[in-house]
């Protein structure tokens, strides 16, 4: 058993893309670019100048991670456990708790935790990026402050635009944060189940799948968790759920992961590096009480990871957290070897595939929003560029492309808590 493990282990770890990654050619854009030829920036006018303008693009792209890791620190103030005994706190209760001293406690138990974080992974990130942004040791506090303030303008914002109905692109101008949950994975589940329900999907068939931002699990944006250690989960989820649905065979499947942030990369390469030892990849799921997840969602919660590995038991869970059920599962090393991290902003670049290497699958949740429509459809001829004829993206979003169908799944019973996932066919 240990030595057919080993030689599955070795022929997965020969799977990485050996395509180049490369600047998307002007030809293949060009009919996007005269869409919106009132709009574009003047660099744009001259088509020479297209491949000098994506690189720029492409840092000014990659610049946002750094305001994302801002937005993730302020989740880490409100709702982090792992540096401080102090009671969370709720948006909703924000104003009471600065009256209190409640705020004003986490924000001096989190610069305490930046002057010496020990072996929290999170705080020294954090500390390593205030360095990098100069911010004065003495005057941490009023700049975590500075910042939360920022975020709940922008939340006021952002809210705004959604009940106006412009969803589509309302965090345009926002950082890009890698902070993520189990929750939108149980939309894409019911999606494929959806779909194949439908014809569109066929057992066994699907091998070549893409997921574009997966996501680092710094401080879970759903309930704000930081009591374990970094994770992402949407690869080894999707790994779960084509298995489950039988729409794909255990050992046949091969995942790109796409993303900008080296977090990510770094994360999932040593990930391997681990895997290739014959180490699992543990994943914590823990479930707050304070949100009533739907039976659908409780039910995928409970079998998450039987595909993919198997229970193990949880990281004891801070006393903080009173009424949160939690549980783990252990990822087998050869799937883990099935996903592998590839640099690539999906807005400017692609990979040159081979027809025989592109994708049956491209996977893309909460990441379009961070786009405008200019943005969104280049993104969209990348992807296509990438995907098998009659091939699929699936996305939370709405982009400016005819769906072949779509799943609405609710995560809460809270009004508007889930997801429209859409289907866009490469015809």
């Amino acid at each position: 058993m240990r030595a057919r493990l080993t030689a599955a282990i070795a022929l997965l770890a020969l799977a990485v893309p050996a395509a180049e990654r490369s600047v998307a050619p002007y030809t293949s854009v060009q009919a996007v670019l005269e869409t919106f030829r009132d709009q574009l920036p003047a660099a744009l006018q001259n088509p020479a100048k297209w491949t000098a303008w994506s690189r720029q693009q492409d840092r000014t792209i990659r610049a946002r991670l750094e305001q994302g890791d801002l937005d993730s620190m302020v989740n880490l103030l409100l709702f982090g456990t792992s540096f401080t005994a102090r009671p969370r706190i709720r948006i909703e209760d924000l104003a009471q708790a600065s009256q209190s001293g409640l705020l004003r406690g986490r924000v001096d138990d989190l610069v305490q935790g930046l002057r010496a974080p020990g072996s929290n992974e999170r705080l020294s990130f954090l500390r390593t990026l205030l360095v990098r942004k100069n911010v004065d040791p003495d005057k941490t506090g009023a700049f975590i402050l500075q910042n939360l303030e920022r975020v709940l303008k922008e939340n006021v914002t952002f809210a705004q635009q959604v009940q106006s109905g412009n969803r589509a692109q309302v965090f345009h101008d926002r950082g890009v944060s890698l902070d993520t949950t189990i929750l939108p994975n149980f939309g894409i589940e019911e999606t494929l189940r959806d779909m194949k329900n439908h014809g569109n999907l066929r057992e066994n068939t699907v091998r070549r799948i893409a997921v574009i931002g997966p996501g680092l699990d710094f401080t879970d944006w759903d309930s704000g968790y930081d009591y374990y250690p970094q994770q992402t989960i949407q690869p080894f989820a999707l790994y779960d759920s084509l298995l489950r649905l039988a729409l794909a065979k255990s050992g046949s499947l091969d995942i790109t992961v796409f993303d900008i942030s080296p977090r990510v990369i770094d994360h999932l390469q040593r990930a391997q590096d681990r895997a290739r030892k014959g180490d699992a990849y543990v994943l914590q799921l823990p479930r707050g009480a304070g949100r009533r997840w739907t039976p659908g969602a409780v039910a995928y919660w409970s079998m998450f990871g039987d595909r993919a590995g198997g229970p193990v038991a949880p990281i004891p869970l801070p006393a903080v957290l009173t009424g949160t059920e939690t549980r783990a599962v252990q990822i087998r090393p050869e799937v883990v070897l099935a996903c592998h991290p590839a640099d690539l902003n999906i807005v400017l670049q692609r990979l040159d595939l081979a027809p025989a290497e592109r994708f049956d699958l491209v996977i893309a949740t909460n990441m379009f929003v961070y786009y405008d429509a200019l943005e969104q459809s280049l993104a969209l001829e990348n992807v296509r560029a990438m995907l098998k004829p009659n091939g699929f993206l699936l996305s939370n979003d709405k982009l400016a492309s005819e769906t072949a169908g779509s799943t609405m799944v609710w995560y809460t019973d809270q009004p508007k808590a889930g997801d429209s996932v859409n289907w866009y066919r490469k015809q």
